[in-house]
C-alpha cells in the first residue's frame, strides 16, 4: 500500500480503514441532531479506499437516529456525516454509543456516551481545530514575515505533537484513538498534510512505528495493521537512504527493510549493539530488570533456551531497565548473550515504542528481522523457537 493513499477522505476524518474480522454482535449507535430536519446523515466506515456508506436516515423534526453495524474483532472506525460536517466515530468492542448535537455545529460541538475511545477522539479532533486556527492566524496575519511563516509554524506544530505522543500515543499505542491521531491532517495554503509525516521526519516514523508494533502484537493479521506496518518500514527504509545521502558512503541501493523498531544501546563494556545486526537469527527481545526477586530464575530460563538453541541461530537481544547501572554490569558478566542497558530505566523509550507496559516481557523476531509475537501469544516458547528455525 503506498502511502499516498493515506490521503483519501476528509482533512479532519480518519483516512482508511475497512470492515472486517466480524464477530456476529452488533454496535448500536443511537442520538439526535437537532436543527437538521429533511438533512440527509450517512452512517460511513473509513476503508483504505476512502469512505463507505453503511446507512443514512432523513432526519425528522426531532433529529433522532440510530443505526447499528457488526462488531468487528479489531478497533473500527466509522463517521456520521451531514454535508461536510463530520463526527468520527471509534468502536474497539461491542457498544452502545449516543451522540447529541445541532447543525451546523456538529463537528466541534456534540455530546458523546457510551465510547471512552470516542471521547478521547473528541479530545483529538478538538485539539486538531485549535492547531488549524493557530496555523490560520500565522498565515492570514500580515505581521509574520513570510521568510518567519514557516519556522512559526513547525514551532505550533511540534508543540502539538509533543503534547498527543505522551498524553495520547505512547500512553495506549494499541487504542482506536492513538490510531486516528496518526492520521490527523491541518492545511497550509489549501494544502492538507499529516500532522506526523511517516516519510520524512525520523520522530514520526517513530511514532508509526510504535503503533504499527502494538497493533502487530494486539490484533496480528488485520489489514489496517499491516497497512499501518507498510508505512512503518517505509519511513525507516526512506530515512536510511536520507542518512545514506547525507555520509555519502552507502549506496541506496543496498538499504533494505526492518521489521522492527531499531535499538541501540551500549553493552556492558561500552559497545553499542543493534537489534537490527543480528538479522539471520532468531531473536528473542527481551526487556529486563535484574533488581527484582524474579530475575535469578528467569535468567535460569534464559539460559536453558540459549543452550539448546544458540548453535542453531538463536540469540537473546536482553534490554536491562535497571536504573543502577554498576549493579547491572557485575549481573551480566558472565551471560553469553546480548546484554544491553537504557540508563532512561522505567522512562525507556524503546520500551515505550514496544508498549512494554509489564517487566519482564520478551518478543521473538525471526531472521528477516521482523516481529512475530510478544510473549501473552506465546503458549510454547519451545515449539515457536523450533518453528523461526
Amino acid at each position: 500500500m503506498k502511502i499516498s493513499k493515506l490521503f483519501a477522505g476528509s482533512a479532519i476524518a480518519l483516512t482508511a480503514l475497512f470492515i472486517t474480522s466480524c464477530t456476529g454482535e452488533k454496535v448500536h449507535l443511537t442520538g439526535n441532531i437537532s436543527d437538521a430536519k429533511d438533512s440527509l446523515l450517512y452512517f460511513e466506515n473509513m476503508s483504505l479506499n476512502g469512505a463507505v456508506t453503511v446507512d443514512s436516515v432523513k432526519l425528522g423534526a426531532d433529529g433522532a437516529f440510530a443505526f447499528e453495524v457488526e462488531a468487528a474483532k479489531h478497533p473500527e472506525f466509522y463517521r456520521l456525516r451531514i454535508a461536510r460536517q463530520i463526527i468520527n466515530i471509534g468502536v474497539d468492542s461491542t457498544e452502545t454509543i449516543s451522540v447529541k448535537a445541532s447543525y451546523p455545529t456538529m463537528s466541534a460541538q456534540y455530546e458523546i456516551s457510551g465510547s471512552e475511545e470516542c471521547n478521547k477522539i473528541k479530545e483529538l479532533a478538538l485539539l486538531q481545530m485549535e492547531l488549524q486556527s493557530r496555523v490560520n492566524g500565522i498565515t492570514q496575519n500580515p505581521d509574520v514575515p513570510y521568510a518567519l511563516e514557516a519556522d512559526s509554524i513547525q514551532t505550533v506544530l511540534t508543540a502539538y505533537k509533543d503534547k498527543v505522543k505522551h498524553d495520547y500515543i505512547f500512553k495506549a499505542p494499541n487504542k482506536a484513538y492513538s490510531y486516528f491521531a496518526l492520521f490527523q491532517t491541518f492545511v497550509v495554503d489549501n494544502r492538507p498534510m499529516l500532522i506526523f509525516d511517516p516519510r520524512s521526519m525520523k520522530e514520526d516514523v517513530q511514532v508509526f512505528a510504535a503503533v504499527a508494533t502494538s497493533w502487530d502484537t494486539f490484533y496480528p493479521g488485520t489489514e489496517r495493521g499491516q497497512n499501518l506496518h507498510n508505512i512503518a518500514l517505509e519511513g525507516m527504509k526512506n530515512m536510511r537512504i536520507v542518512r545514506a545521502r547525507n555520509a555519502q558512503t552507502i549506496d541506496a541501493s543496498r538499504v533494505s527493510d526492518a521489521g522492527v523498531i531499531e535499538i541501540a544501546l551500549p553493552d556492558n563494556k561500552g559497545v553499542t549493539r543493534k537489534l537490527t545486526e543480528l538479522k539471520g537469527k532468531v531473536v528473542m527481545l527481551d526487556f529486563h530488570v535484574f533488581a527484582t526477586k524474579s530475575s535469578t530464575a528467569r535468567i535460569m530460563q534464559l539460559r536453558e533456551l540459549y543452550n539448546k538453541y544458540h548453535a542453531q541461530g538463536f540469540e537473546i537481544y536482553q534490554v536491562s531497565l535497571d536504573p543502577d547501572e554498576h549493579f547491572w554490569k557485575e549481573k551480566v558478566a558472565a551471560l553469553p548473550w546480548v546484554c544491553v542497558h537504557d540508563e532512561n530505566a522505567s522512562a525507556s523509550e524503546s520500551a515505550t515504542l514496544y508498549n512494554v507496559q509489564n517487566i519482564p516481557t520478551f518478543f521473538l523476531i525471526d531472521k528477516n528481522n521482523v516481529l512475530q509475537k510478544r510473549d501473552v501469544q506465546i503458549k510454547d516458547i519451545d515449539a515457536e523457537i523450533k518453528a523461526m528455525l
